[in-house]
């Protein structure tokens, strides 16, 4: 039996609740596909803060880099809210990327059919929905210098710089390229070229990248036009690749065509290989929800999917990937909901559940082994 490693990050909030339901999802598909995970949980974020006085200790970062692969939950909450303290829990995602090279953040965005109601989006503007957001992670405004506010009022000001350097643009844009020719050969290149230096080095860098793949068609579209066409012709992208910022609002506003937050998966990956595939750090995109935390009621479908992820990019293992998937689309087809997803005919139905029943009901419909589907 192959035996793979995996660092789980439960972290804040309801992090170790969604973990849990995933490493539940994880264990029941390697029974059924005659493989182990050993698991090795690790402290980031707000309680390593309270623990260990950092967001995530140098060893921590070694263990996971041991590892074939990374399972966080979320970081972050009111307790560790102060923008100007020294310490802070989103510190710890800023060195587990930087640490562990991984440049490159993945988000799919589809619309599963059962949830089209659950979207704010008219069922016509949703008809076809299915994009992945390449997010460049380790560049930008969120690593660039600056200075905090500093004077007296009138005068206080502050800066943030974004910088990028052609290699890392050029890594990321060639990863998304790469990835759309296994899809429909379309990509979109978001930027603000009109204002920023930074964004017409990207669409430079972009369109070099582009002259090597004759077969993908590219596309340059401006941020805030973009922002508006994800929520008019969301059907009409299939890979998007930004920097950092940028990917980061899109993704979370992409996310709402899928009707919640917490339905959304993410790899982040760069070049490392793992023994069994591309080494990543998996996790939904959702944050920590303290105001849910402890009581039962997360939707845990993000990062079980995510763990899906997880199993067909550093296991190698489409077998058990494909299974996971194909078990949450059975459990929504059926009816079962967590709060965020339900309306009020699923309320009627009796079929809106908690986080620990929602994994139940994916597990029960995983096959018992392989050749065999419940």
């Amino acid at each position: 039996m192959m035996t793979y490693r995996v660092v789980a990050i439960p972290g804040d909030g309801v992090g170790p609740e969604v973990v849990a339901a995933a490493r539940r999802v994880v264990d029941a598909a390697g029974e059924a596909f005659d493989f182990s995970v050993e698991w090795n949980e690790v402290e980031a974020g707000g309680v390593a803060i309270d623990a260990h006085g950092v967001a995530i200790r140098p060893e921590d970062v070694e263990r996971c880099r041991s590892a074939d692969a990374v399972l966080l939950g979320a970081v972050g909450g009111p307790a560790w809210s102060d923008p100007s303290a020294a310490v802070r829990p989103e510190q710890a995602l800023f060195t587990l990327r930087g640490g562990l090279g991984l440049f490159a953040n993945l988000r799919p965005v589809t619309v599963h059919p059962a949830l089209v109601g659950s979207s704010p989006l008219r069922a016509e503007l949703l008809v076809g929905v299915d994009m992945l957001i390449v997010r460049e992670l380790t560049g930008g405004i969120y690593f660039g210098n600056r200075m905090e506010p500093d004077g007296r009022k009138p005068k206080r000001r502050a800066f943030d710089e974004m910088p990028y350097e052609e290699r890392e643009i050029r890594r990321v844009v060639k990863m998304a390229f790469d990835i759309a020719r296994s899809r429909r050969g379309r990509v979109t290149q978001v930027d603000k070229a009109n204002v920023l230096a930074t964004s017409r080095l990207w669409r430079t860098v972009t369109d070099e990248v582009a002259a090597e793949y004759p077969d993908v068609e590219l596309g340059h579209q401006l941020v805030d036009s973009c922002a508006m066409l994800l929520v008019k012709q969301p059907a009409a992208f299939d890979v998007i690749v930004t920097e950092n910022l940028f990917g980061d609002i899109l993704s979370d506003e992409a996310a709402v065509l899928a009707g919640s937050l917490g339905m959304l998966p993410s790899a982040s990956l760069g070049r490392r290989r793992a023994t069994h595939g591309v080494f990543g750090l998996y996790e939904p995109i959702h944050g920590s929800a303290p105001d849910i935390a402890g009581r039962d009621r997360a939707n845990p479908i993000g990062t079980i999917l995510s763990a899906a992820m997880l199993l067909r990019t550093s296991f190698g293992r489409d077998d058990a990937a494909a299974a996971v998937e194909e078990a949450v689309s059975r459990a929504l087809e059926d009816g079962w909901r967590t709060r965020d997803i339900a309306n009020a005919a699923d309320t009627d139905d009796g079929l809106v559940v908690g986080t620990t029943a929602m994994a139940t009901a994916i597990v029960d419909r995983l096959p018992s082994h392989v050749g065999m589907p419940s």
